[in-house]
């Protein structure tokens, strides 16, 4: 399945959708934040997906972590809450999302990196390398909330 992502482009399908989803910040030792360069859009991204009825918000981060990049994390703390309405996500299955994301700060407790369905490569990234790499700029936002060290989270 592929996706599109749109953010305020009048050309965009209209939601059917409204997905609670989590995402983390990532990092290692040396301050280089963990992306995956996503198999549905090519595109690269914080490691993240849609919470199941059984989740907590910060458990959905945890569980999508190890899905996606086979790192056990714990939750350290909130970048931000991003439920831009212009942001739309369409796949080719179609449905068409209106997310609504939680981005939270994790560090690595366990686990190896290991490359999912949901990915093709995986790597920590430096933050100086971040702006090279083909990614939506929602991805970019919320990386960019992560590095300000901002004294209350982002709500948006």
């Amino acid at each position: 399945m592929t996706r599109t992502e749109y953010y305020d482009a009048p050309d965009a399908p209209e939601p059917n959708s409204l997905i609670v989803a989590a995402s983390a910040v990532v990092t290692d030792g040396e301050g280089c934040i963990l992306l995956q360069r996503r198999t549905d859009n090519g595109l690269w991204a914080l490691p993240g997906g849609g919470m199941d009825i059984t989740d907590s918000l910060p458990g959905t981060a945890v569980r999508e972590v190890k899905e996606e990049t086979g790192l056990d994390v714990e939750i350290t703390g909130l970048v931000g809450t991003y439920t831009d309405p212009r942001h739309i996500i369409a796949y080719s299955d179609g449905e068409v999302r209106r997310q609504f994301n939680v981005c939270f700060t994790a560090r690595i407790v366990g686990g190896s990196l290991a490359i999912s369905d949901e990915s093709f490569e995986l790597k920590f990234v430096a933050p100086g390398e971040i702006d090279e790499l083909p990614m939506h700029h929602t991805q970019r936002l919320r990386i960019q909330h992560f590095l300000e060290h901002r004294s209350t989270p982002y709500l948006g």
